[in-house]
């Protein structure tokens, strides 16, 4: 499986990838939005795990990217604001699987990945 995750903090990314790597999971890791759509057109990914608050760019163009070129892929959004917890952000993009926090424990995560690792 692979997984493309995007996220602007270092240190989360890598706590990220570091738990998805040790189930056997191939990660690619980006901090910016152009990075990522880069990478996007390079690599097919089953699985996105983007930050809603990226740095630099926009976590909406990624998505709409994905969706574009890669329409299996399946995206999990990460936040730490409440901005979509109305769903919103299921109309919004197509291809969104879940919104959870930031904070949410990797295993959790991991979990998600999985499955919709595996739908993809």
């Amino acid at each position: 499986m692979r997984v493309l995750i995007v996220e602007s903090t270092n240190d989360l990314a890598l706590l990220w990838s570091r738990y998805l790597e040790r189930q056997g999971v191939q990660v690619t890791v980006s901090t910016r939005a152009e990075q990522a759509i880069e990478l996007i057109c390079d690599t097919p990914f089953d699985v996105i795990v983007l930050d809603l608050v990226l740095a630099e760019g926009s976590a909406l163009a990624v998505a709409d990217f994905a969706q574009y070129r890669q329409p299996e892929t399946n995206v999990i959004f990460v936040t730490d604001t409440t901005f979509f917890s109305d769903g919103s952000i299921f109309a919004l993009t197509p291809n969104a699987r879940a919104l959870v926090r930031t904070q949410t424990p990797p295993e959790d995560l991991a979990a998600m990945v999985a499955h919709y690792g595996r739908a993809a």
